[in-house]
Formats: structure tokens, sequence, C-alpha cells
């Protein structure tokens, strides 16, 4: 059994997982409400929590499943807010140190490059590997708030990064382009739900990056067009053209992110046997549906991560603690430190 710890940024999560089951349990404690009054999220706010949660969401796991049959203690430890990451590292050593088992540092990007494959191995727990190996090699994007990824999962289980954002992340991107609008923070999901009651091409945003053969992302110049359009209306245009704004600024994020993702394949040669979608703009139903439709135009099976696993969340860093060893830490065991900047 392998118990997970996750605090990279404003969510305080815990997870025990059974490789021969599937996860056991997930607890989640979100700092949302606490965030959203001061527009975004504040470090020192966000470590005060975390180090507030960890013993109330432990003593719930104990008491709803039990942590008797622990083996690994596995937390992120990077990339994240260094503080926060510090309280989850630190929570991990003292539990490992007082139940004499190994702990095991875990990347972040790496728990969201597996969090696809979750419920596949829930499905059929024994015939996961060889699930696995029909699946492989895996093209992946993850998209969330502080990173857009292009990834190859091969068959060796290795990761190879094709390409990332210049600039802005997508989930970033969404973020500030809601704060332009005058909405509130999370962004995003604010933006997705007003859009559904606007016109995608109501405005002509910016797609990002033009070439055709370049796969790297950028979303600075879609903020900037949203900023001058905005400047150039009344508050009261703003606010009658909301949804068709916010409908518009959307769909230039996702075109970007399905236009590089289609160059990607077709770049692969048809190498790939399936497309993922991970990160906590995942879970955004417009994006999720593009990329299955372009799965399906390329004949190949799209994993999208479920939305429990699409945000911050523990039960991907158990998984990927469990599926993917080499891609662990497990050699620094009690001097195992935080990387805040750590790449894929």
């Amino acid at each position: 059994m392998i118990l997970a710890l996750e605090s990279s940024c404003d969510e305080t999560a815990v997870a025990l997982f059974d490789p021969a089951r599937g996860l056991a349990g997930e607890w989640v404690q979100s700092q949302i409400a606490l965030h959203g009054r001061h527009g975004g999220v504040v470090p020192d706010l966000a470590t005060r929590e975390h180090l507030r949660n960890f013993p109330p969401l432990l003593a719930q796991a104990q008491a709803e499943v039990g942590l008797g049959n622990v083996s690994t203690v596995a937390v992120t430890n990077g990339p994240g807010l260094a503080a926060c990451l510090a309280v989850g590292v630190a929570a991990a050593k003292a539990l490992a140190l007082a139940r004499r088992v190994p702990v095991v540092g875990v990347n972040h990007l790496r728990g969201h490059v597996w969090s696809p494959f979750i419920a596949r191995h829930a499905a059929a727990p024994a015939e996961f590997a060889d699930g696995l190996a029909a699946r492989l090699p895996h093209l992946g994007l993850i998209v969330s708030g502080g990173n857009t990824v292009l990834f190859v999962l091969g068959a060796d289980r290795s990761v190879r990064v094709l390409s990332s954002t210049r600039d802005d992340a997508a989930g970033e991107a969404l973020d500030k382009g809601a704060k332009l609008l005058g909405l509130g923070y999370p962004g995003g999901p604010l933006i997705e739900r007003l859009a559904a009651g606007g016109r995608p091409d109501a405005y002509d945003f910016p797609r990002g990056i033009g070439r055709r053969d370049d796969l790297d992302f950028s979303f600075s110049g879609v903020k900037t067009s949203l900023r001058y359009l905005i400047e150039k209306l009344s508050p009261a245009e703003v606010a009658a053209r909301l949804p068709d704004l916010c409908a518009s600024y959307q769909q230039a994020v996702i075109d970007a992110l399905v236009r590089k993702t289609r160059a990607a394949l077709r770049q692969g040669e048809g190498g790939y046997r399936s497309l993922g979608l991970s990160g906590g703009v995942a879970n955004n139903g417009t994006l999720r549906a593009a990329l299955a439709a372009l799965a399906q135009r390329e004949r190949i099976e799209c994993l999208a991560a479920q939305p429990r696993h699409t945000g911050d969340n523990a039960g991907m860093i158990a998984f990927a603690a469990w599926a993917d060893p080499a891609g662990t830490d497990r050699a620094a065991g009690l001097d195992l430190r935080v990387e805040p900047s750590a790449g894929l």
C-alpha cells in the first residue's frame, strides 16, 4: 500500500493506493474559497492551511480505511510553491520515519503524466501491464495553471518532452483573461460557464505561434489581444458581450492546444497508440470534447484523466510512485529535498 501526500500549491491532499485493487481512498481539502477573496493563490496562506489540513486528513484516512498496511510514503517534492512543498515533504518524512518505511519523492508533472491511466488500472488491475503496453507510445498533453506540456510516454515508460509554453501556461491565460473581464478566481471555470451562452466565433483572437512545424505554445498574445479589445469597449459593452468574449477567448486557447497536439500526432507518423489529456484545465468540457474528436479522427484512443484527478491530487502521486518507479526519487530517503522549479 502506498500512502501519498500532495501540497504543491493550494490543495492539501492524501491518498492510499493498493496496487492489487486501485485507490483505496482519497481525501482533499480545497483552499479555493480562501484564495478567491484575494484573486489568486497567496503562498503564505496556502502554507498555513497545509499545516492545518494534513493532521485531520490523515486522521480521516486512518478512521475510514486504516493505514496499517502502508509500505511506502510518496510525496510531491516539486515543482510547486517551495514553502507548500516543504510542508508535505516534512509530513511524509515524519510518517515514513514513524512507520519505518521508505519515503519517495514524486514529480508533480509525472503525476499528471500517469493520471489518465488510473481509471484503466482500476477497471482491471491484473491486466494493467498488458493494457498499458498496448497503449504505448502515448502522446500526452498536460494543461494546467502553471504548465502546458506535450510529451511522449515511450514503450519503456520513459518520458520525453516535445514542447512547452514559451510564456504563459494555458490555465494562466484563462485565469488572467477572467481577471481582465472582471470575473473571480479561479477564472477558467467561470469563463467556461459564461462561454456556454456565447459565440466562439464572435471575436478573432490570436492562436499563438503559427508555424506548423513548431510545437511550442504561446498564450501571451491572446491575453494581450483581449486587454486591447476591452480597452476599446465601455464597461456596459463588456458586460453585454461577456458570453461572446468568454466563448471566443476560450476557443482561441483551445484551438491553440488542439492544433499543436494535432501537429505532434502527425509528426509522429502514426506511431502513437493513444492520446492523453491531464492537468487542471483538462476538466474543461470543450477541451475534452475537442481532444476526443481529434483522437477519433486519428483513430487512436483518447485517455482523459477523471475530473477528480485533473487538479492537484494525491491519487496521481500514489499511482505514479507505483507505475513509474524509475521516475521517482527513491535514493534520497530522509534527505529528500523540495525542487520548486523541477521540470518534467
